[in-house]
């Protein structure tokens, strides 16, 4: 077929188009009628075949799979302090992607320090300095300003957000290292000794836990002595609900990932990232293979091909940890090679959301989907997918081990079973409370925590962290547990506490938390992206817009596509409804 000329259109003396002159060209190109002159020189970054080498080096015999994109860049970084321009091409040629496709996924995530140009030296050191509410009322903001005046100028000193040591505020970062109870002294001592390599405290390694009866559980299950049906009833009549924040009951999550055909996985979510969580670090600190039988019965339980952790870049220590401990398992025959992948995170809050995690796990942006279908549906690779938040799995193998009974007898004010608490703030001891359900913030603090800090008295506290909203004291004998806050404008989510004083500004932590969800948005869709910003703008003004924040408010629950934006507002209604002056 021939494509004839378009006959020139020739507008009426009313037409509001342009009239085009004789000089004004309107030869158009189409098939067949002539090519463009290629130009001189090709177009994009061009790969440098040093760099190529360099990359190569680094990655050693590794597959060059797309889903590991994320993992490289780490070991670039890694290696170079940041993501040079060059590595970046040589990385995208080694791939067979786009250059832009691995500029999308590095700019996306926090950790990744993306060079602008070749000859940009990047620091050899960076130290970042939590300012999550409680690191803020700890005096990180004080720490921030010592160690930008006091540090040398090849180090980097960068604001960052909760790092998952609440209990330890305030808290900095020198390259993997954490410095607890940080003070400008300590941070530029650990500096200066090059102390920058992760921290691993005491924990229960394989043999320990063989010894203990660990994988006894798993190998019943894999054997046959016990079955689905009796195993799900366990937990059913335990009511053990996802300890991650939804509480959505473990049975009937098990079911929907076995009702779908095909190939099934298995996903444990270790990307806790609320402000004031830090429950998870523990556990995977302390009793890594509890975590890892209690997942491994869940791949059991719906028939998964395999098995993923994804870990939060902020828990360094737990990473080597599960390194050693998931290859000593392998080596034991308790499961084969690579049936458990480990995944790191990059700094991104929202890949806690299960299918933002699934996008990250697959190499790409942390951008949560649309939904339906959901990810029992179609996960990771379109796999149907069980997510699990790590505490949740811990509670999967002390129930079968102890019994349903022992488990729900533990609750208090008519609710069922046991569960972590982080605590932080204005009490004297801080920490993981392994509490009762149902418990009240008054019992708490003085059953579990010794009592508020010396001179200080319960003004108001976060019974979920940055998206659970502030209560009052006043509020202080209301249950801890799923479906007893909701009707305050609150949810105890994953039982991140952070009690405030006579000392602190309600307002001012609003504004903190506020501040996290707009630094934290994936910016995705329009609601939360621009919601957040305007909320953080009209909040740093004397007098606050109850009207316009109310109206703001709303349209975030409406319109955002997943929890970040519709809980962000939570913390400024809160304020608006029991702080309104």
């Amino acid at each position: 077929m021939r494509f004839s000329r378009p006959t020139p259109i020739t507008p009426s003396t009313s037409s509001s188009w342009p009239i085009m002159s004789e000089q004004t060209p309107h030869d158009f190109h189409h098939p067949g009628s002539g090519r463009r002159k290629a130009p001189s020189y090709p177009k994009g970054r061009q790969v440098d075949p040093d760099a190529v080498t360099e990359v190569r080096a680094l990655l050693g015999d590794t597959p060059l799979r797309r889903d590991l994109l994320i993992e490289y860049l780490h070991v670039i970084q890694d290696a170079h302090h940041g993501l040079l321009p060059r590595h970046l091409a040589a990385l995208a040629d080694l791939m067979k992607l786009s250059l832009v496709e691995v500029y999308e996924v590095a700019t996306f995530y926090a950790h990744f320090d993306v060079a602008t140009d070749d000859d940009v030296e990047m620091p050899a050191l960076t130290i970042r300095v939590c300012d999550s509410l409680p690191c803020m009322q700890a005096g990180s903001d004080q720490l921030l300003t010592a160690l930008e005046a006091g540090t040398a100028d090849d180090v980097r000193v960068v604001r960052a957000p909760c790092m998952g040591r609440c209990d330890h505020a305030p808290v900095a970062e020198v390259g993997h290292r954490h410095i607890d109870f940080a003070i400008p002294e300590s941070v530029t001592a650990a500096a200066s000794a090059g102390e920058i390599q992760a921290h691993i405290e005491p924990y229960q390694t394989l043999d320990v836990a063989l010894k203990r009866g660990a994988y006894a559980i798993f190998q019943s299950c894999v054997s046959d002595n016990r079955t689905y049906e009796t195993v799900h009833a366990a937990l059913e009549r335990a009511d053990l609900r996802g300890m991650g924040g939804a509480g959505f009951p473990v049975a009937r999550k098990w079911d929907f990932v076995r009702a779908e055909d095909g190939a099934r996985t298995v996903v444990i979510n270790a990307d806790e990232g609320e402000p004031g969580t830090f429950k998870d670090r523990q556990f995977l600190e302390r009793s890594p293979h509890a975590i890892l039988e209690g997942a491994l019965i869940a791949a059991w339980a719906v028939d998964a091909e395999s098995l993923w952790i994804y870990l939060r870049d902020e828990y360094p220590a737990a990473r080597e940890i599960l390194l050693r401990e998931i290859a000593a398992i392998e080596e034991a025959g308790i499961i084969g090679p690579g049936y458990i992948q480990l995944r790191r995170g990059a700094g991104a809050y929202i890949c806690g959301e299960e299918s933002a995690l699934i996008e990250s796990i697959e190499g790409k942006r942390g951008l949560p989907r649309h939904r339906p279908p959901y990810v029992a549906q179609n996960g990771v690779f379109g796999q149907p997918t069980l997510v699990h938040n790590v505490e949740t799995v811990f509670w999967i193998r002390e129930i079968l081990e102890s019994g349903t009974d022992w488990y729900k007898d533990q609750g208090r004010l008519g609710y069922a079973g046991v569960r972590a608490y982080s605590v932080s703030g204005r009490v004297r001891i801080p920490g993981v409370k392994i509490a009762p359900n149902g418990i009240t913030l008054n019992e708490l603090i003085d059953e579990y925590c010794d009592g508020m800090a010396d001179g200080h008295e319960l003004r108001a506290y976060l019974p979920g962290g940055a998206s659970g909203g502030i209560l009052p004291a006043a509020m202080a004998d209301l249950p801890l547990a799923f479906g007893s806050l909701e009707e305050h404008g609150a949810f105890v989510g994953s039982g991140a506490v952070v009690v405030l004083s006579q000392e602190d500004d309600v307002r001012a932590a609003a504004l903190n938390l506020t501040q996290f969800f707009e630094d934290e948005s994936c910016g995705q869709c329009t609601p939360c992206r621009v919601g957040c910003e305007k909320a953080v703008k009209l909040m740093q003004t004397g007098e606050w817009d109850a009207g316009l924040l109310g109206e703001l408010s709303q349209t975030m629950r409406d319109a955002s596509i997943c929890g970040l934006g519709q809980a962000a507002p939570n913390p400024m209604e809160s304020v608006l409804k029991y702080f309104p002056d």
